[in-house]
């Protein structure tokens, strides 16, 4: 009877059990119901390394996704992204922000897969002496990584490479010399030397830099030149006369003006890629060696990375810049110059009549380039005036001089100084004057400086027709504007190279486009912060 009583209680212990546990699952609210622990968030950049046999240890890299990469179903371009000497494989995420450049374009450019590798301090190369392997692993190791982990594109014409300074070379040499594996080249302030650069290198720094990897350790003089820099140096794969093994390159780059040394540099392998008639596209803006420039430039080079992977060419010219409204035509008097054959046009500031002050003074060679002088002096000056009225530049009065042939003289030009200074209210300080001029006349106001810097401090040329070798002259300031196509890119390098060396006042800028008198407008709205500040002498 106890053991009946024992069996029947277990029983009824089990089904009350049974029961309570039945009216727990029927009395949970749904939203109680935890997550699949499986279904992990989607995380955009992550963190990851791979196990290189070739280098023997294990190199880092980030790996930033598309927004729409978890649903999308799509495959992906790549573009690599190397850091400069000195930093680690986060800097693009971290100081580069490379998210936020990416997603703030959104549907300017193509989603892509970033990848940013550690690079050490290798230059993204194998070394001379075949014991350092990077170029190989980051051929033949992660690149089939990346590929066989992430939904990526794998032909040749969707990878890029991008970088800034050591990363900058890297993003010439890996796809200068694995044209089967990348097509875009985008270096930012590439670091490299001139065979010149390089032989005046510091011993301790050519040590510590360069001998690791190019050989030459403790050497001096031409013999730091040996056959393996020859081998990765632009300034020897590029100066061949069959360039037929780039092809397929596609190459933008870009440097600051302010750079210490690497302004020269890239400034130099401009020159022998135009030289070659090499296409590329190439830019030299206001900026040292640092985010703050590289940050400018960077919707541009991604602008131009997502073109490459469409297969479209990059539009050769800038989008045109309106000059706003015309002024009228009392407001452009012409004059005769005693002494001269010069007739000049004269604009005033609207505020010219109502007040007594005297105004800064612009003279401007016109070279009107084949086509009537008229309209092309009518054009300039309603551009500077309607930015005179927006505040971008002081009200100033305007004296146009024709330049046709570029051939205003000295003499010519003092004259018609000395009668706009007896007929007009400018100013009397030559600090807040400025000669300015395109093409020939940029050529022609170039030529005058030397000679009229006591009337005339400031020199602003667009596109100038100068001679290879042109150089400046002291107590002149020079703003020196060309686009990348000018006839004269080595002379305007080399008046900017000059002016460098001698720590001598200057702004440079390469820009898109080629010579044209919407390229001189192009050129000039980049240039009212400087023009500003001469004016106002400040």
């Amino acid at each position: 009877m106890n053991n009946v009583f024992k069996s029947y209680g277990f029983n009824w212990v089990v089904i009350l059990t049974a029961s309570f546990i039945i009216l727990l699952i029927l009395g949970c609210k749904k939203e109680d119901i935890k997550d699949d622990p499986t279904d992990t968030p989607f995380v955009r950049l992550v963190e990851s390394s791979i196990k290189s046999e070739l280098m023997a240890h294990t190199i880092k890299y980030s790996v930033l996704l598309p927004a729409d990469y978890k649903t999308s179903g799509l495959s992906y371009p790549v573009v690599y992204l190397l850091h400069g000497y000195g930093d680690i494989y986060t800097a693009w995420s971290r100081s580069g922000n490379i998210q936020y450049h990416s997603d703030n374009l959104g549907a300017e450019i193509e989603p892509m897969i970033f990848v940013m590798p550690d690079g050490y301090n290798s230059y993204f190369l194998n070394n001379f002496s075949g014991t350092y392997h990077y170029m190989d692993m980051f051929v033949k190791e992660l690149v089939p990584e990346i590929d066989q982990l992430y939904r990526t594109k794998k032909e040749a014409s969707q990878r890029a490479v991008m970088g800034y300074s050591m990363g900058g070379y890297g993003a010439l040499a890996l796809p200068a010399k694995n044209p089967d594996v990348f097509s875009i080249s985008v270096p930012l302030s590439m670091s490299f030397r001139t065979d010149e650069q390089y032989l005046e290198e510091p011993q301790g720094v050519f040590n510590s830099q360069w001998a690791s990897i190019f050989g030459a350790n403790g050497v001096s003089g031409p013999a730091r030149i040996t056959p393996y820099f020859k081998e990765y140096s632009p300034f020897y794969f590029f100066d061949q006369n069959d360039l037929s093994a780039f092809s397929s390159l596609k190459l933008f780059f870009v440097c600051g003006d302010d750079e210490e040394t690497l302004s020269v540099t890239n400034g130099a392998l401009h020159n022998l890629l135009r030289s070659k008639n090499f296409a590329h596209e190439y830019r030299m803006g206001n900026g040292g060696h640092d985010f703050g420039y590289w940050s400018k430039v960077l919707p541009e080079a991604l602008r131009f990375i997502s073109k490459g992977f469409k297969g479209e060419s990059y539009p050769p010219e800038l989008t045109t810049v309106e000059l706003g409204p015309s002024i009228t035509n009392g407001q452009y008097i012409q004059e005769n110059v005693a002494g001269t054959s010069a007739s000049i046009g004269v604009f005033r500031p609207t505020n010219y009549a109502n007040t007594t002050a005297s105004y800064p003074a612009i003279f401007y060679l016109n070279d009107s380039e084949g086509t009537d002088r008229m309209t092309n002096a009518v054009k300039v000056m309603s551009f500077l005036n309607n930015n005179m009225q927006s505040g971008k530049i002081p009200h100033s009065v305007i004296v146009e001089i024709p330049c046709t042939n570029g051939n205003v003289s000295e003499a010519d030009l003092k004259s018609i100084i000395a009668h706009t200074e007896s007929n007009h209210r400018i100013v009397t300080t030559k600090e807040s004057r400025v000669l300015l001029g395109n093409s020939k006349g940029g050529e022609n106001a170039w030529l005058l400086m030397p000679v009229i810097k006591n009337n005339i401090k400031n020199c602003f040329i667009f596109d100038a027709l100068l001679p290879d070798n042109a150089i400046g002259d002291s107590g002149i300031y020079y703003y020196i504007d060309a686009t990348q196509k000018t006839s004269s890119f080595k002379g305007n390098h080399s008046l900017y190279v000059d002016l460098k060396s001698r720590g001598l006042a200057r702004e440079y800028r390469v820009r898109q486009g080629t010579v044209s008198f919407q390229s001189f407008i192009n050129g000039m709205d980049g240039s009212w912060f400087y023009l500003n500040k001469q004016l106002k002498n400040q």
